[in-house]
């Protein structure tokens, strides 16, 4: 299963490479699988380097206050790193 946290595009190369922010943390991604237009200021979803979706700033912001809700939850003891588990781990 793989949980993608909204990107946003600071940059974009004439290679259609873009520089993304991922909180805080800035990566280069192709854009090649992505169909439609892909502008600076746009949110991605990324799987392995490839941005795969065109998400709104909406989307994109609802996600990441989801995402810091869940951190502030497991920083605050309120959810521990275990649960939620289906134990897929082995």
């Amino acid at each position: 299963m793989c949980l993608s946290i909204p990107s946003k595009v600071v940059e974009i190369d004439e290679n259609n490479y873009a520089t993304v922010d991922t909180l805080g943390v800035r990566r280069q991604v192709t854009l090649d699988l992505i169909p439609e237009e892909v502008n600076v200021g746009d949110y991605v979803l990324i799987h392995v380097g490839f941005a795969m979706n065109k998400i709104s700033a909406e989307e994109a912001a609802e996600s990441l206050r989801i995402y810091d809700e869940i951190a502030q939850q497991m920083r605050s003891g309120e959810i521990d790193d275990a649960e939620g588990d289906m134990n897929y781990a082995t």
